[in-house]
């Protein structure tokens, strides 16, 4: 089942928050910082951070990597975090 775009919308902006506070919390690099030295453009971690840009997997997994946490914590704090009413897939 195909994503509506409030979903998605959400989904978006709870994930470039988690990576945002897990940057500041875990690294404590600037967003320049971590961009340059992960090979991640700047202006789409930004646009990631700020929930503008829908993220593919293998950004997510970088930006993981980087973050230095498993893709699977992240999927778990997000799923946490998006609350028992939001479902990453429909069952």
């Amino acid at each position: 089942m195909q994503l509506n775009e409030s979903k998605q919308l959400l989904l978006s902006k709870k994930l470039g928050k988690l990576f945002r506070r897990l940057r500041i919390n875990n690294t404590n690099l600037s967003i320049n910082k971590l961009a340059e030295s992960y090979d991640i453009a700047r202006g789409n971690l930004s646009k990631i951070e700020n929930g503008i840009v829908e993220c593919k997997f293998v950004t997510v997994w970088k930006i993981a990597e980087a973050l230095n946490i498993k893709c699977s914590d992240v999927v778990r704090i997000l799923e946490e975090e998006l609350g028992e009413d939001f479902k990453l897939m429909d069952e």
